[in-house]
């Protein structure tokens, strides 16, 4: 993966977890992220709010101030440590969000002014309420851009490798290149190119600040995710992966389109494959894998490395279970977002631990 040597393509998915307090990572994320951690691993942060606008969930890390980036810094050391790679997924939630999340109580911004309905999290229990957002005027997308460039250049002096743009998942960057939410009539809404204006602005921008071969972008054009969906997401993902491709970018990571809501997997006849035929650079597919789906894919060259989400939560030591074809242990839905240090976090055993009955 670029100037990255990897010994293995099993790769930890962004998963939001929810247990860092008052958006400040904390102590118990060095076990968290160590844990998983292997010489030669691909490891990607949970989604970290780039300004004090961008969070969308209680607990969730950012990586604006100086406390942040601080509190950042021993995590990353611990997965060094331990020979990992290590990149920082950087967010803004745009209107999948709440004013309970948002300075001063304002309302969440957005590309639009349409509300969200309530969303079922990906746990399959809670319910969260969304605050009708306020539409960005045009000259307010520049200083977002810029909250992008200063997460990318805090994460690098945090200590991480690189970073991920968040693009995917109905967040604010989808909330522009989607046509069923952007509802503009300025230039960043209206054709294809207008709508992947801002986002791939944040691209440019974060390139120019840390350099492309440290910048990969997450992008799921086949998804629904937050009512955040497009009329024709084969052209849209066609048309990132090749403009990404002129600004050199380490990696592309996309969502299978058979996730076509948080949680919900159904098979269908699209496919990324063009995408990835399309793409330059590493390639990676997420969405629903299991041991045998992700050889598959590697095996037909429809991806270069594959990530794992709840698997990955549930086994610390994911890869080694995956080479010795060792049983997994099972996750727990309840405690996915548990603001618990331990419970449903750091407390799922590895392999050895179960071999030995620990």
């Amino acid at each position: 993966m670029g100037k990255f040597n990897l010994s293995h393509r099993v790769v930890l998915a962004p998963l939001t977890r929810q247990r860092s307090y008052n958006n400040v990572p904390q102590p118990h994320a060095v076990l968290y992220y160590s844990q998983r951690a292997s010489n030669g691993g691909l490891l990607i942060a949970e989604a970290t709010g780039v300004s004090d606008t961008a969070q969308g969930y209680p607990n969730t890390p950012g990586i604006w101030t100086r406390e942040q980036v601080e509190a950042w810094k021993p995590i990353v050391d611990a997965v060094h440590a331990k020979g990992g790679i290590f990149f920082s997924q950087i967010w803004h939630a745009g209107r999948v969000s709440n004013s309970a999340y948002q300075p001063n109580g304002q309302a969440p911004v957005s590309s639009t002014d349409k509300p969200l309905s309530p969303q079922i999290r990906s746990n399959g229990i809670d319910e969260v309420h969304h605050t009708p957002p306020r539409r960005l005027s045009s000259d307010e997308i520049a200083p977002i851009v810029n909250d992008f460039r200063v997460a990318a250049r805090n994460a690098v002096e945090a200590g991480f490798d690189g970073v991920e743009i968040h693009g995917a998942h109905g967040y604010l960057l989808e909330q522009f290149m989607k046509d069923k939410v952007n509802d503009r009539r300025d230039e960043y809404g209206g054709s294809l190119e207008n709508r992947c204006r801002f986002p791939l602005e944040v691209v440019e921008a974060v390139v120019d600040e840390i350099g492309g071969d440290r910048v990969g972008i997450r992008l799921s054009p086949f998804a629904e995710y937050a009512e955040c969906g497009d009329s024709n997401p084969q052209e849209l993902g066609l048309y990132m992966v090749n403009a990404l491709n002129k600004y050199g970018v380490l990696y592309c990571h996309m969502v299978e389109p058979r996730i076509g809501r948080v949680a919900e997997k159904v098979e269908g006849s699209q496919s990324l494959v063009p995408m990835r035929k399309a793409f330059n650079g590493t390639f990676i597919a997420a969405g629903g894998y299991d041991r045998e789906d992700g050889n598959r894919a590697i095996g037909e060259n429809r991806a270069d490395l594959v990530a794992y989400g709840r698997l990955f939560l549930a086994n610390p030591d994911l890869a080694k279970r995956f080479a010795l074809n060792a049983a997994l242990n099972k996750y727990n839905r309840e405690t996915f977002y548990d603001n618990d240090p331990v419970l449903g976090y750091t407390d799922y055993p590895f392999l050895d631990q179960v071999s030995n009955g620990v």
